[in-house]
C-alpha cells in the first residue's frame, strides 16, 4: 500500500482515535490504528473491543491500494510534532514495516497484519433517528456528571437514554445517578417509535462529546439489542450498552419541596469554590445556612481551617441549616444555563430539586450531606 495525505487532515481523525483505544492493552493488536486503502478512500478503524470508531477520509492520494495496522499513539504523537498541512507520505514497505515520510523526516514504524485485527458485524435493524447534535451535546454534558464510577452497581455507569412524554410531545431523555446525585435532561424528537431504552456507557459518552464538540453536523442514531451506532458525518461511532436495568429514577425527585432558594449561579460556584480552598479533600462539605435574603457558606476542615463567606439571595421561608458536596454543588450549579439558580428544599435531610430557568427540559436532584 502506497498513499499521501495532508498531516492535519489525518490528525483529526486520529484525535479521536486517541480516546478509543486502551495504553495498556493484553491484546498488543488493540493498541494499533487499522489504516485501509480502497474504493478511493483511506478508513481508520479503532476499537477495544466495547467501543468501535470508524472514518473515512476522501482527501487522499491512493498510489496502491492495502492496509496495515500501527501503533496509534506514535502515528499520533509522531503528526502532532510534524508541522501543520505538510504532505505525508506513507508507504508499507514489508508486512511489519510503514515508512513515513514528510519534509526532511523518515520514519519507518512496526506494523502488526490486519488478519488479527477484529472485525465486527455491522447490522442494526432498527430505524435512524436523527438528532440535532449539539442539543445531544448539551443533553450529554449536563447528565454526564452525575455518571457513577461505582463498579458494584455496573448499571449506574453511565447515562440511560429513554423516550419521555410531556404535553403530548415526544422527548429522548438522558437521565444519569451516582446515588448521591442526579441529572435528567431531554431533547424533542419525532421519530419515536422504535426505540428501546438503554445505558450508554461512560467512556462512549466522552467519546461522543468529543465528537459533537469538534462537529456541528446532524447525527444519526440506530439500535440493536445490544449496540448502539451514531453516525455524524464521515465518522461512526459503535458501542455496546451496559447489560443492566436502571433503576427507577423517578421516585427520589422531589415532588412537594416547598421552600424555594433563588441566589445567582455566578456568585454560588464563585463563593463555593473560595471558601472550599480550606479543605484539602473537599469531602468536608460545604454548610449553607440559608435566610431570607442571604445565603452564609461555611467550610470547616479539622486539619486546615475554616472559610465562611455571605452571599444574596432569595429565600420564600425560614432559617434553614444545609450540607453538601461542594464539588457536586459545583459540577450542577456550572451546568446550569440561567444567571439564577433555582433550589427547591424541604429540610436539612431530604434531597434537594435544582432547576434551571432557561432550560426547561433538565433538572438536578441533589443528596444533602451529614455533617
Amino acid at each position: 500500500m502506497q498513499f499521501a495525505v495532508k498531516r492535519d487532515v489525518l490528525l483529526k481523525s486520529l484525535n479521536f482515535v486517541q480516546g478509543v483505544v486502551e495504553k495498556k492493552n493484553t491484546l498488543p493488536i488493540l493498541s494499533n490504528v487499522l489504516l485501509q486503502l480502497k474504493e478511493k478512500k483511506l478508513s481508520i478503524v479503532a476499537t477495544d473491543l466495547d467501543i468501535i470508531f470508524y472514518d473515512e477520509i476522501n482527501d487522499v492520494k491512493i498510489i496502491k491500494e492495502g492496509s496495515t495496522t500501527t501503533s496509534a499513539a506514535i502515528l499520533y504523537d509522531i503528526l502532532r510534532k510534524i508541522s501543520s498541512n505538510s504532505e505525508l507520505n506513507f508507504e508499507l514497505k514489508s508486512e511489519n514495516k510503514l515508512r513515513l515520510q514528510s519534509q526532511n523526516s523518515d520514519f519507518n514504524l512496526l506494523c502488526l497484519p490486519t488478519d488479527n485485527f477484529p472485525t465486527f458485524a455491522d447490522e442494526f435493524e432498527s430505524k435512524e433517528i436523527s438528532l440535532n447534535g449539539s442539543r445531544f451535546l448539551k443533553l450529554l454534558n449536563k447528565t454526564k456528571i452525575s455518571i457513577s464510577n461505582d463498579d458494584t452497581r455496573h448499571y449506574l455507569n453511565g447515562i440511560f437514554l429513554h423516550l419521555t412524554e410531556a404535553h403530548g410531545r415526544n422527548f429522548l431523555t438522558g437521565v444519569a445517578t451516582d446515588s448521591h446525585r442526579l441529572s435528567s435532561s431531554s431533547l424533542e424528537i419525532e421519530n419515536t417509535n422504535d426505540f428501546n431504552s438503554l445505558i450508554l456507557p461512560r467512556k462512549t459518552v466522552y467519546q461522543l462529546c468529543s465528537l459533537l464538540a469538534e462537529n456541528s453536523e446532524n447525527l444519526t442514531m440506530e439500535t440493536s439489542d445490544s449496540k448502539i451506532k451514531f453516525t455524524l458525518g464521515s465518522m461512526k461511532l459503535i458501542s455496546k450498552v451496559i447489560d443492566g436495568k436502571f433503576p427507577d429514577y423517578k421516585k427520589v425527585v422531589p415532588t412537594d419541596n416547598n421552600k424555594t432558594l433563588v441566589v445567582s449561579s455566578k456568585d454560588f460556584i464563585n463563593s463555593i469554590e473560595r471558601v472550599a480552598s480550606v479543605s484539602l479533600d473537599r469531602k468536608e462539605g460545604v454548610k449553607l445556612l440559608i435566610n431570607k435574603d442571604n445565603v452564609q457558606l461555611s467550610v470547616n476542615s479539622a486539619n486546615s481551617g475554616d472559610g465562611n463567606e455571605k452571599i444574596q439571595a432569595e429565600f420564600s421561608s425560614e432559617n434553614l441549616n444545609i450540607s453538601f458536596n461542594s464539588k457536586y454543588l459545583i459540577d450542577i450549579a456550572s451546568e446550569v444555563e440561567d444567571k439564577n439558580l433555582k433550589m427547591s428544599l424541604k429540610d436539612s435531610t431530604s434531597p434537594v430539586l435544582i432547576e434551571d430557568t432557561s432550560d426547561k427540559n433538565s433538572y438536578y436532584v441533589i443528596m444533602p450531606m451529614k455533617i
